[in-house]
């Protein structure tokens, strides 16, 4: 099946499937699951950054308002 048929019936353009392609291409199952994996905890890492660093910020505020 040529590439412009797979791409359209997936929605995605022919230039994004080469890209996964060349990225994603020499991996195994275990290997794209993995990678899955790590991107979820980074993404929930993230997260967890945003909320320790607005939760600091905002006792930084609180501190320099009672001085």
């Amino acid at each position: 099946m040529p590439v412009s048929k797979v791409s359209r019936k997936h929605g995605i353009s022919s230039a994004t499937y080469f890209k996964w392609t060349a990225r994603y291409g020499d991996l195994d199952i275990s290997e794209l699951n993995r990678t899955k994996e790590l991107g979820q905890e980074l993404s929930r890492l993230k997260c967890l950054y945003a909320d320790l660093s607005l939760e600091n910020r905002a006792l930084k505020d609180l501190i320099a308002k009672k001085l």
